[in-house]
């Protein structure tokens, strides 16, 4: 057979696996999105009936499907645990996961073993998804299922935002850890088991192939309150503190049931594993699907309260009121099980009303009720069934909102009024002002060109494409943490922020967009010194945030460990400095071409960090000129190792060293596809090209939090 595979097996990777891989920065080509590049979901969504889809997805909760019974005659349990699995794989350290792109279509999340039978779930929204069309999302549909469930069995919910669009395919930029199979031991992310803060950064989840953590215990082994310590570790890393831990744990169990009244050996292969005829089902039932309580999907079998399709206090009256013993499930999965239980206070079986079933609890319930500081917060909910309903909502409002950016993003008729500090609140900012006034004080201030090339960068690299937090917009740089990041230089950013502040408060301008403003002038003057006229137009109207505005424990994970932009990345990271580049252009959205553009151009302005002289391949810094893809693709010169990420750019003839270099800086030579750009950028009759197309990408990057542009 020739061709038609696209596996690793025919890809270059397979004969050179250390080669920097660039597919991260090109996966959401448009050509994979079938609606086309004149369709806007923001359109779409003017055009949708949201009380009628919101009417016909309450009819779904309780219209049971005979290929696919319902517990209790109500989907709902079914339809809060695929929105909770499809916003809960979010972490805060990359901003990656989460439910924002509709990624649960896709591989491996369609397949990992802790989203069994979510599969059903998508295909029983199919007939709603097909009668709306493109006027809603599948990844708008997954959460509103969620949130509907809850409504329909009683919870008062917080808010709902429409706006989350859909990817085409599965995402390359999310690393979900080295294991080789699914469910491997723990130990595998972590240095030391003992020590939850050792899980290998960015995952959050304790095995491959889990949202959270190992129902059973750590590896499966019964141990609630070592289990206790990995759900703080694993809530933390996906933004939540302790008591929204303890909520949306209750809440998550206080409706629906587990699943393992069968053989889980038994079950067929994942979806993307299954045969054709199955078309796109997995983990085939070899009993069928005649009834409800013979579904099995983690293991564990039954419900946590005594009316599951009910939202009330009966799950801490069920942990507290009970003793609780440790048995396996039908399945062989541990569960706990109480000792001694009134029959009436047993749940009825999801498929039989006339029988009643042991209710149980998993290692991670009992958590709960064993870790001292989440049973104090569990007593307050016990007590306070108000107060836990509130809770809760906001906790899964937050979940299910995390990676949507701030609220101008919102959509919809039930966006709540409250402002949140998660949300990255940022006031609007006064447009009115003399932005040319503002801009010749900058030009008169003393500050030189990579001062303000600098800051402005500085203040808009922190942005994240993946949960859309960072950006310039709030001037965020000037307040903790990032005022003392290492990267941002913080006596130099002092003395810059000084320097610019006086501008701002005469003007009227936030110290937001005075700071875009300096590094526009920067650059402007940059390109005059090489001879080019060009406006970096700039988008005003930024606010600046407070230091009440700002969560900042959880804006501590945007720091960045390395940033070859300037050419700075920490000792432990210097192994990794090209795909630490890699990963932040993708956060940034830049394609290949705008991230080598973009280099090139930070190179030849002098910015790098600490005044470094690597990589900056000409004689006239300050100039914004195409001189480091000139001199890098010049063979004229050679290239000598000195140590590890250090090299000399020497002239062949003479031997004298012209300029030193890092990795990253050399790998726009080295790299075929990248040297490819580099040579675009070096020709003669590309000078202006590379002027362009420098700006255009440095305007993308100062607005790529300007939501309301």
């Amino acid at each position: 057979m020739h061709g038609g595979s696209t596996t690793q097996e025919t890809s270059p990777t397979k004969w050179w696996p250390k080669a920097l891989n660039l597919d991260m920065l090109h996966q959401h080509d448009l050509k994979t999105d079938p609606l086309g590049s004149s369709y806007s979901y923001t359109e779409e969504l003017k055009k949708l009936d949201f009380s009628a889809l919101e009417k016909d997805m309450h009819e779904l909760m309780t219209t049971p499907q005979d290929w696919w019974p319902a517990d209790w005659g109500h989907y709902g349990g079914l339809m809060i645990r695929m929105a909770w699995h499809a916003a809960g794989s979010y972490r805060i350290s990359d901003g990656r996961g989460g439910a924002g792109t509709g990624n649960l279509r896709f591989a491996p999340l369609n397949s990992w073993p802790d989203n069994t039978n979510l599969d059903k779930a998508r295909r029983l929204l199919w007939p709603i998804k097909k009668k709306y069309g493109n006027s809603i999302s599948w990844a708008d549909l997954f959460i509103l299922a969620g949130n509907i469930a809850y409504e329909s069995m009683g919870l008062k919910m917080f808010g709902f935002s429409y706006g989350r669009e859909d990817i085409w395919h599965p995402e390359k930029d999310i690393y979900w850890g080295s294991e080789k199979e699914f469910l491997a031991p723990s130990e595998e992310r972590y240095e030391n088991l003992q020590d939850t803060s050792t899980m290998e950064n960015p995952l959050a989840a304790t095995h491959m192939g889990l949202i959270y953590v190992n129902p059973e215990g750590v590896n499966g082994n019964p141990d609630p309150q070592v289990t206790a310590l990995h759900i703080r570790e694993t809530f933390a890393r996906m933004a939540m503190n302790d008591e929204e831990t303890v909520a949306l744990t209750a809440g998550g169990h206080t409706v629906g049931k587990a699943h393992g009244n069968g053989d889980s050996s038994a079950l067929g292969a994942e979806p993307e594993g299954a045969a054709v005829h199955e078309q796109g089902f997995g983990w085939k039932n070899p009993n069928g699907y005649a009834n409800a309580n013979e579904t099995v999907t983690s293991g564990i079998e039954g419900a946590w309260t005594t009316n599951p399709t009910k939202w009330d206090d009966g799950y801490f009256e069920m942990l507290f009121n009970h003793d609780w013993e440790l048995k396996k499930s039908p399945a062989g999965a541990w569960q706990w099980e109480p000792v001694d239980i009134d029959e009436k206070d047993k749940p009825v079986d999801s498929s039989n009303p006339s029988e009643r079933k042991n209710p149980i609890m998993t290692d991670a319930d009992m958590a709960m009720k064993m870790d001292p500081i989440y049973k104090e917060i569990s007593l307050k909910f016990k007590e306070d069934h108000d107060y836990f309903s509130d809770t809760f909502a906001r906790a899964w409002f937050k979940l299910t909102h995390r990676d949507m950016g701030p609220k101008i993003r919102y959509v919809g008729p039930n966006i709540p009024s409250e402002d949140l500090i998660w949300q990255d609140p940022v006031p609007k900012g006064d447009k009115n002002f003399d932005v040319s006034s503002v801009k010749e004080k900058i030009l008169n201030s003393g500050l030189s060109i990579s001062d303000r090339v600098c800051i402005a960068w500085d203040s808009a690299r922190t942005f994240r494409s993946s949960d859309l937090r960072g950006g310039a917009n709030g001037a965020r740089i000037r307040l903790n943490p990032q005022v003392n990041w290492e990267a941002n230089e913080p006596d130099r950013l002092l003395n810059t922020l000084s320097i610019l502040k006086p501008i701002a408060d005469e003007s009227g301008a936030s110290m937001a967009d005075v700071i875009v403003l300096a590094g526009s002038t920067g650059i402007e003057e940059a390109a005059s010194n090489a001879g080019y006229d060009v406006n970096v137009d700039v988008s005003v109207g930024r606010g600046d945030a407070t230091a009440e505005m700002t969560d900042a424990d959880s804006f501590a994970p945007l720091e960045p460990s390395a940033d070859a932009f300037r050419n700075f990345v920490k000792e432990e990271c210097v192994s990794n400095a090209e795909e630490m580049m890699i990963d932040r252009a993708n956060l940034l959205g830049l394609s290949a071409p705008e991230m080598t553009v973009l280099i090139g151009g930070m190179r030849v302005l002098g910015t790098n960090y600490g005044d470094s002289k690597d990589g900056i391949f000409t004689d006239a810094v300050g100039s914004l000129t195409n001189d480091f893809f000139v001199n890098l693709t010049d063979m004229n010169n050679k290239w000598e190792v000195v140590s590890e990420n250090s090299y000399n750019v020497v002239d062949r003839k003479s031997g004298k060293v012209k300029w030193s270099a890092t990795s990253v800086d050399l790998v726009f030579g080295s790299n075929s596809i990248l040297r490819s750009y580099a040579e675009v950028y070096a020709q003669d009759d590309n000078k202006e090209k590379f002027v362009n197309d420098f700006v255009s990408v440095w305007k993308k990057i100062m607005d790529n939090d300007r939501f309301d542009i």
